[in-house]
């Protein structure tokens, strides 16, 4: 396995991206991200997919090109939540999703729904997934994620989300907590374009954060970072721009250790917003680790020329990169065989 202080200037700034591409092989434009980008993910979606041995053909081709071009393994993500957000159809098994999970308040469902969707994951290649979600959606709000949601308690949000989580990685894959710092009071669809949130600091703290609290205690590996602006915490970036909500409270204030990583950045609430340049900029200084890109690959191209330009470009920020590094490879280690 890699070690941080082995990788050149190019790997360390390729790993920290996660990237979308088009097809449902390896091709010349996917070969091209992983050998000469040396991107540290994938994510797939349903136009990746056809069945189970082309997604395991995929995968395997895709870390066969990772390792040959003399790269760490890639982390290979999906969004399988169940119910309206599910990449994988039948054959692989299809779940009702976390609000049918909260209505029946069973940590036997939920366990049953990690046990599962982890064997079948592994079993095609796909090495981590992007759940659960953590919100909590307010009864009476138009809330984005009221069919995503476990529901409006944030005690049984959080109580099904580490049951969620601890199944997953108890059987091989790494769980991903979002939208970090909650994003159901939101009723504008971040991708379309930036929400915006007046909720106070400490209503933040008794209801939002209380499920990423225990996602956190109980080990989880990463947490997304939502497009949100949360006018409370920091008035001018959203959640996944915000050294303030990124570095202060997640990290420092709330403990958490693992890998943090921004929402997709092709989503309307970015792209109307901000430049790459700037983007990128502002999720060095907020010690993300990885820029998930899932649609543009010319994005992921100048995402990555920042990238390698700020490892470059000082000691200290050379420093910074390795230190993420570090957070990925061990994620890596622990889940790649």
């Amino acid at each position: 396995m890699y070690e941080a202080d082995s990788l050149g200037d190019e790997q360390l700034a390729g790993l920290r991206l996660m990237v979308g591409f088009r097809g449902q092989a390896l091709d010349d434009d996917l070969r091209l991200m992983i050998t000469k980008m040396h991107v540290g993910g994938l994510i797939l979606f349903k136009r990746n997919v056809s069945d189970p041995s082309q997604v395991a053909e995929l995968c395997q081709a895709a870390q066969a090109c990772a390792v040959e071009g003399g790269n760490p393994r890639l982390m290979i993500a999906i969004d399988q939540e169940g119910g309206p957000v599910a990449r994988l159809g039948p054959p692989f098994t299809v779940f009702p999703g976390n609000r049918a999970i909260g209505a029946a308040r069973s940590d036997t469902a939920a366990r049953e729904f990690g046990t599962i969707t982890a064997r079948e994951l592994k079993g095609v290649g796909i090495t981590m997934n992007l759940a659960p979600v953590l919100d909590v959606a307010p009864v009476g709000l138009d809330s984005v994620m009221a069919d995503r949601a476990f529901g409006s308690e944030p005690e049984l949000v959080a109580r099904l989300g580490k049951t969620v989580i601890e199944t997953l990685q108890g059987n091989g894959i790494p769980a991903t907590a979002k939208h970090f710092p909650g994003i159901g009071r939101t009723t504008l669809d971040s991708h379309v374009d930036l929400p915006s949130l007046d909720t106070a600091r400490e209503v933040l703290d008794s209801t939002d954060l209380v499920p990423f609290r225990a996602a956190i205690e109980s080990g989880v590996e990463a947490v997304m970072l939502s497009h949100v602006i949360y006018r409370d915490l920091d008035g001018q970036w959203p959640a996944s721009l915000s050294t303030v909500i990124a570095s202060d409270l997640l990290r420092n204030t709330m403990g958490f250790k693992g890998v943090t990583m921004t929402d997709d950045l092709d989503m309307g609430a970015i792209n109307k917003h901000f430049d790459v340049e700037t983007t990128v900029r502002r999720i060095l200084d907020a010690d993300i680790d990885i820029a998930l890109i899932c649609h543009d690959q010319l994005k992921v191209a100048k995402a990555y020329e920042v990238l390698l330009k700020a490892v470059r470009a000082s000691r200290d920020a050379r420093q910074k990169a390795m230190a993420s590094a570090r957070r990925i490879l061990n994620m890596k280690q622990k889940y790649l065989p």
